[in-house]
């Protein structure tokens, strides 16, 4: 075959360290259209970013060219700089280690951007600690609880 043809989509979730709740509503938007930028300079696509003030969730049209991990690095390490250059929050920021990455076919794009695009709402009734459960255990992926996040003592 001469081209490679794909269609990957794939919901990032990612935390705060600590779980801190520092994405304030003031700036947000700034911080996605900021990440967004950096994911399209690596040739990929957002097709949805939400984030509440302790997590963020992307919904991507991914490009084979690029490992994901390298793309989530530069990602955090990105917004990481941004936001502490910027003086955003009135402590350090840095995101906590890894991330969840969920791939969905392209029926399903539709109803993953409705509910990123309704994490203020859906927050109000659910804690993110269970959404992520819920995705995981829909993704049959497995894991261990002791390990999920990193939360401040």
């Amino acid at each position: 075959m001469a081209n490679t043809y794909t269609q990957i989509h794939i919901q990032l979730v990612f935390a705060v360290k600590h779980r801190k709740a520092f994405i304030q509503k003031s700036w947000r938007d700034k911080l996605h259209a900021y990440i967004t930028g950096i994911i399209q300079k690596h040739d990929h696509k957002v097709l949805c970013i939400n984030s509440q003030p302790d997590h963020i969730h992307i919904l991507i049209g991914f490009r084979p060219t690029q490992a994901l991990s390298d793309l989530v690095e530069i990602v955090k390490r990105s917004s990481n700089v941004y936001i502490n250059s910027n003086k955003l929050t009135p402590q350090y920021f840095a995101w906590q280690k890894g991330y969840g990455a969920f791939s969905y076919s392209k029926s399903q794009v539709a109803a993953v951007t409705k509910y990123i695009i309704n994490q203020d709402e859906h927050h109000k009734k659910r804690l993110f600690k269970d959404e992520y459960v819920e995705i995981l255990r829909k993704s049959e992926i497995e894991y261990d609880e002791l390990f999920l996040f990193d939360f401040w003592d």
